[in-house]
This record gives structure tokens, sequence and C-alpha cells, in this order.
């Protein structure tokens, strides 16, 4: 492969790595007790990330929530990043992050900011001991739910394949969700994907898995996609154009969040 298809790889994933991954604890703190019990701030704080060539996010905690905002914005801590590829260590635990502003806040970044990453990365990466305990394997599913329907938007925009992908879908709302679950739009405006994670009104075109156990099934690639479709566990509906372009984006999460 060559080095420019290397770049490129590693820009989609810190994409996926900020807004995807980090942008996963804002709901971990809404559904997660163990999250609510780390932060325990009185005073917002807000985390500033800086990818050179890539992503900038700024992570606001606030009364034992979490929202994660693109771009740069004024924060208390700031974690600069020299290449993509750093950001990707600090997030697969191979680069150990320096704050070029806070030091006075460091305090909150081993506390509470570390806790919480440890602890999401316990509901991404789940012991299969852990997922037998319903509360837990619901919340494991739904924090995932949201990470892939995340991670959708920054493959279809920034990754290459992706992107002929999103060339190929019209405008409209793609409704996303898991029956009695989570829910996502993937809004499509010029052949940019957005994610909101919250469902829509008038969706042009839909998917629903079923059960929460079949959408666990497929996040853990235990059983077929085609096979759940044919079976009626996967409802499809609208515009089916989109849903098939849609699929195909979903077919590269696997790869990047593997």
């Amino acid at each position: 492969m060559n080095s420019s298809m290397d770049m490129t790889d590693a820009r989609t994933l810190a994409y996926i790595n900020m807004f995807g991954i980090l942008g996963a604890i804002e709901n971990l703190c809404d559904l997660a007790p163990e999250a609510k019990d780390i932060l325990k701030n009185k005073k917002p704080v807000r985390v500033g990330l800086f990818v050179k060539g890539g992503p900038n996010g700024v992570l606001t905690f606030k009364n034992g929530k979490a929202r994660m905002e693109c771009g740069v914005a004024p924060c208390d801590i700031r974690l600069s990043f020299s290449s993509c590829e750093k950001f990707n260590g600090m997030i697969d635990g191979t680069v150990t992050p320096i704050p070029t502003k806070g030091y006075t806040k460091i305090f909150f970044l081993l506390k509470q900011f570390l806790p919480l990453t440890d602890l999401l990365n316990k509901y991404l990466r789940p012991e299969p001991e852990d997922l037998k305990d319903e509360a837990f394997f619901n919340i494991s599913t739904s924090v995932m739910f949201y990470l892939i329907s995340v991670a959708i938007s920054q493959i279809g925009n920034k990754d290459e394949i992706g992107r002929f992908s999103a060339s190929n879908m019209v405008d409209g709302e793609i409704y996303m969700g898991i029956k009695d679950g989570p829910a996502a739009t993937i809004r499509v405006k010029d052949h940019h994907l957005v994610t909101v994670k919250a469902p829509c009104e008038k969706p042009r075109a839909m998917m629903e898995f079923t059960s929460m156990k079949l959408a666990r099934d497929l996040f853990d690639g235990n059983v077929n996609a085609v096979a759940c479709v044919g079976s009626g566990e996967i409802r499809m509906g609208g515009m089916m154009s989109m849903v098939d372009n849609l699929n195909r984006i979903l077919d590269r999460v696997g790869l990047y969040l593997a």
C-alpha cells in the first residue's frame, strides 16, 4: 500500500477516533452510572484536542455530562498532536499525551478524563462475562451503536472508498435505529454526511435492527447482514439506493474499528 493511502487511512481513523470514540463519552455519561460517579466536577472543564492535518474537537464536561463539539473553541486543557498517527496512538494506548495548556487541571486529566476513557474501553471492548449482565449489555450495545453511526459519516466524508459511496447518495435523512433502543439520523446534503444522535421525523430511507441482541451480533460480526435482511431481522425502507450505499459504508466501519 502506498504512503499516501496510509495517510488517508490514518486521517479517516483520526476523525473516527475524535468524534466516534471520544464522542461516545457523551453517551457513556448519559447511560452508565459509573461515568456519573467519576465526573464530580462542579465547574465545567473543557478539554481541547488539536490534531495537525486532522480533526479538532473540544470535549466539555459539566454536571456529570459530556459534550463533544467539532472545531476550535476556548479550552481549559489543551492536548496537541503533531500528526493523525500520534493522535491515533493516544486512542490505542501507545502514545501518552502531554498537555500544552492547563497544567493546573492535570488532576482532572488523571482522576476523571483517563478513568472515563478506561470505562469507555470497558464498554466498547467488553469481556464476554460482562455481557451476561443485561444492563451492561444494553449500555455497551447502545454506546457501540452511537459510535458506529458517527463512524459512518466520517468514513463517508474522509475515506476514499466511503466518499465514492457518499457521492451516489441523494439528499435527505436516513433513520437508523434499534427497535426499543437508540436511534440516529444520517443527514445527507451535497454528498456530505452528518450524524445526529437522535431519530428524524421524516426519513427518506430507514434501516432498523429488530432487537438489541441482533444489533450486537451484527456489530460483533457473528451474523450475516444480508441473511438478516432476508429474514426480516433488519427492516429497510424508503429510497433503497441510500440504504445500499449506507451499507457499503457500514462495511468499511468494521475495518476501521477492528
